[in-house]
């Protein structure tokens, strides 16, 4: 899009923005992850300061996905129906203010490179198939027990290695076309591949995964009960 001047338009970055992003608010976060960060702080709050015991039972029976509704729905309040939307729900719905926090701080720092190269909408596809496959695995582990899930780790593991696809790789530089000076207009996207010869990239996925197993064997570790 030209100037109000008439003047050639900048080349569009390909993380989102204009060239350069001299304009460009450093910590504005894309609305899309303003919006998922603040749903499930939200959603924490209520649980934390609003709702008594008995509704927030009822707000993670409702929102919570309980994969037992597959095999003994007549057993749980609702039924099967919530299966329609809990794959989708679980991840605002949080086991605490830790929880939460951590997700969201994930979600701000993988979330927000995604969104403002792909868009709103791709981010929120992103984010929900990923919850729904994170709903899958645990239906499979879980499937004869009343367990619930709960937590966007889902969601935010699937923005998480959509951002490894570019985050690692150089920068893009091109020349003005009329000064010649060097503009950055993104970063390229990495084949699988050339992930796994990137070393920050496969170092990054090993503590990645290190952590994720980790974290529901913390309570163990450090003496408290699960």
């Amino acid at each position: 899009m030209s100037d109000e001047q008439g003047g050639p338009a900048e080349p569009a970055a390909e993380d989102g923005g204009p060239a350069g992003g001299g304009r460009q608010p450093i910590f504005m976060l894309p609305a899309v992850i303003t919006v998922l960060g603040g749903a499930m702080l939200v959603v924490q709050a209520l649980m934390s300061w609003v709702l008594s015991g008995e509704l927030q039972d009822d707000v993670l029976g409702w929102l919570g996905f309980i994969p037992a509704r597959l095999v003994a729905p007549e057993h749980i309040p609702g039924g099967w129906l919530p299966l329609l939307w809990t794959p989708f729900t679980y991840g605002f719905v949080h086991g605490g203010w830790e929880h939460v926090l951590g997700n969201v701080v994930w979600l701000v720092i993988f979330g927000t490179p995604v969104a403002r190269r792909y868009g709103a909408v791709p981010t929120l596809i992103v984010f929900f198939v990923s919850s729904v496959v994170g709903a899958i695995a645990f239906a499979i582990t879980e499937l004869n027990e009343v367990a619930y899930l709960v937590g966007a780790s889902g969601g935010i593991a699937g923005l998480t290695g959509a951002a490894m696809r570019f985050i690692f790789q150089p920068v893009i530089v091109v020349p003005h076309p009329e000064t010649g000076a060097p503009i950055p207009v993104g970063r390229r996207m990495a084949s699988l591949p050339e992930l796994l010869r990137s070393p920050p990239a496969r170092n990054f996925s090993i503590l990645w995964v290190v952590l994720n197993c980790l974290v529901p064997l913390a309570p163990l570790l450090i003496g408290q009960d699960v």
